[in-house]
C-alpha cells in the first residue's frame, strides 16, 4: 500500500474518543456532508452474561435476560421512549446479541433532542412486578415466532450440538420457560452490573461534533453517575470435544437443511481474536464462497440453495465456524464439503483465491467506512472487541496464506464437528422438541 492510500486509510478511519472519570467511553466520528447522525448507545452485556458475582453475591439470570432487558429499558414512569422519538422523527431500535446490547437512533435533525431522549431513558431503569408480568407475555410471542424459523433453529441446534454447557446453547430470548423466572429483582441486579459507566460506551457518526455530544451527556447527568461496586464474571467450563455429534428434527420446511459446525479453542487476547475472526472469515469464503469450485458445483448442480454459505462466531469462550443452508441432499452436500475441506487442509488454499478473498474483505471494511450507521456501529462494535477500525485493516493487510492453511490444520478438524439435518415436516410425522 502506498503512502497516499496509507493517509487516506487513516483519515478514513480516524475518530475522537473521550473518557468520563467513572469510565463511559465517548467515540465520535464526524462526518461533514452527511446529513443524517447515527448513535449507539451500548453495554457489554448480552445473552452469554448469564452468572455473575455483584459485589460478592453470585447472580445467575435466566436464559434471555439481557433481550428481556433490552425491551424493558424503553419504559419509563413517564412513558414509552419510542413515544419520543416519534415527536422527532427520529428512527429508533435497539438489539440485543451473544456479548452486546445497544441502543440506537438515526435522524437528520433534532439531535440533541434524540441523544437527550436516548440517553435519558437507557439511564433510568424502571421496573414493577406488574410491567414485567406484561413483557412476559409479549415476549412469550416473539420467541415462539423464532421457534418457527428454520434458520435460527438450525443455528441453536447446531450450538447445542458444538457445546455442552457455554450459554451459547440457549436462544438469545431464552424460552417461555426462562423469562418466566425473570423478576424486576434480577433485572435491576443486571443493571447495576452491567449497565454501569466503565461497562459502557456511546458512539455517534455523521454531522456532529464532539461539543455536541459531550453536551448531551452533560445534560443527562452521566458524568455524576459513579460505578456501583465490583462485578465479575463467571466463566463456564467447556470441554474441547463437542456434546452430540448429529441431531435431525422435522419442521415445515420445503427443503432440507443442513448445518455442519467446527468448534474451535477460543483466542486468549484481544489481538489474537481479531486475527482469528478475520482468518476464520476468510476461511469460509475460501471452503465454499461463491468464487470456490465447490460452491459452483453444487449450485450449478441444484444441490443447494444461493444463499448457502458459511459464517463465524467468536465470543468469550468460544469460537467456531459453520457452513450451511437449504439443500435437497445433505448426507451428500455434507460428503463434498468434508471431502474439500480434507482437500484443503491436506494441499493449502489457492494462492490466487486467497488474494481474491482477501481483497474482497479489504473492500467491504472500507465499505463500511462510507456509511453513518456502520461507522458508528463498527466503533462500537470495535470498542468492546478491544480494537480500532484501523486495527482491522493492518491485520487484515498483515494476514498470509499461511495464516489460512494454518487455521484450516487446527479448526476444521472433522473430529470436532456437528452436524445438523431438519426434514421436511411432511416427510418426518410430527416435530419433535429441539
Amino acid at each position: 500500500m502506498n503512502q497516499p492510500e496509507n493517509d487516506a486509510i487513516r483519515a478514513a478511519t480516524a475518530f475522537e474518543e473521550h473518557t468520563l472519570p467513572n469510565g463511559l467511553k465517548i467515540l465520535v466520528k464526524p462526518m461533514p456532508g452527511f446529513t443524517g447522525v447515527h448513535a449507539v448507545y451500548g453495554t457489554r452485556f448480552g445473552s452469554i452474561d448469564r452468572a455473575f458475582l455483584l459485589n460478592g453475591q453470585r447472580v445467575d439470570a435466566p436464559a434471555g435476560t439481557a433481550h428481556f432487558l433490552e425491551h424493558k429499558m424503553f419504559e419509563s414512569e413517564e412513558g414509552d421512549a419510542f413515544t419520543l422519538y416519534a415527536k422527532t422523527g427520529a428512527s429508533a431500535n435497539a438489539y440485543t446479541s451473544f456479548d452486546k446490547t445497544c441502543y440506537v437512533f438515526t435522524a437528520s435533525s433534532r439531535v440533541d433532542e434524540n441523544l437527550d431522549i436516548l440517553l435519558g431513558f437507557v439511564s433510568r431503569p424502571y421496573f414493577t412486578e406488574a410491567t414485567v408480568e406484561k413483557e412476559q407475555g409479549i415476549i412469550g410471542q416473539e420467541i415462539k415466532m423464532y421457534d418457527d424459523s428454520p434458520d435460527w433453529r438450525l443455528m441453536f441446534a447446531a450450538f447445542q450440538c458444538l457445546y455442552a454447557n457455554h450459554p451459547l446453547r440457549d436462544d438469545i430470548a431464552g424460552s417461555v420457560q426462562t423469562i418466566a423466572g425473570i423478576t424486576p429483582e434480577v433485572l435491576y441486579q443486571c443493571t447495576d452490573a452491567f449497565y454501569r459507566p466503565e461497562n459502557m460506551a456511546l458512539a455517534v457518526a455523521g454531522n456532529v461534533t464532539m461539543d455536541e455530544v459531550l453536551a448531551a451527556v452533560e445534560r443527562a447527568g452521566l458524568a455524576a453517575v459513579p460505578n456501583k461496586g465490583a462485578v465479575e464474571r463467571l466463566p463456564v467450563e467447556e470441554p474441547a470435544q463437542v456434546a452430540e455429534p448429529y441431531r435431525e428434527f422435522p419442521m415445515a420446511v420445503s427443503k432440507p437443511m443442513l448445518a455442519v459446525a467446527f468448534k474451535g479453542a477460543p483466542p486468549q487476547s484481544g489481538a489474537d481474536t481479531l486475527k482469528a475472526m478475520l482468518v476464520c472469515d476468510m476461511l469460509t469464503d475460501l471452503v465454499c464462497g461463491d468464487m470456490t469450485a465447490l460452491y459452483r458445483r453444487l449450485y450449478d448442480e441444484g444441490l443447494i440453495s444461493a444463499d448457502f454459505s458459511g459464517e463465524t462466531l467468536c465470543v468469550d469462550g468460544a469460537l467456531n465456524v459453520m457452513f450451511g443452508g437449504e439443500t435437497q441432499e445433505p448426507e451428500r452436500v455434507r460428503g463434498l464439503l468434508l471431502e474439500q475441506i480434507a482437500s484443503l487442509r491436506e494441499q493449502g488454499v489457492d494462492e490466487e483465491l486467497f488474494t481474491l478473498c482477501k481483497n474482497q474483505t479489504y473492500g467491504s471494511l472500507i465499505a463500511d467506512l462510507e456509511n453513518v450507521d456502520d461507522v458508528a456501529s463498527g466503533l462500537i462494535s470495535s470498542y468492546f472487541k478491544g480494537w480500532t477500525p484501523a486495527q482491522e485493516l493492518e491485520t487484515l493487510a498483515a494476514i498470509t496464506k499461511q495464516d489460512v492453511d494454518r487455521a484450516l490444520r487446527e479448526l476444521l478438524d472433522e473430529a470436532r464437528s456437528a452436524t445438523v439435518v431438519i426434514r421436511p415436516a411432511a416427510a418426518q410425522g410430527k416435530e419433535e422438541n429441539v
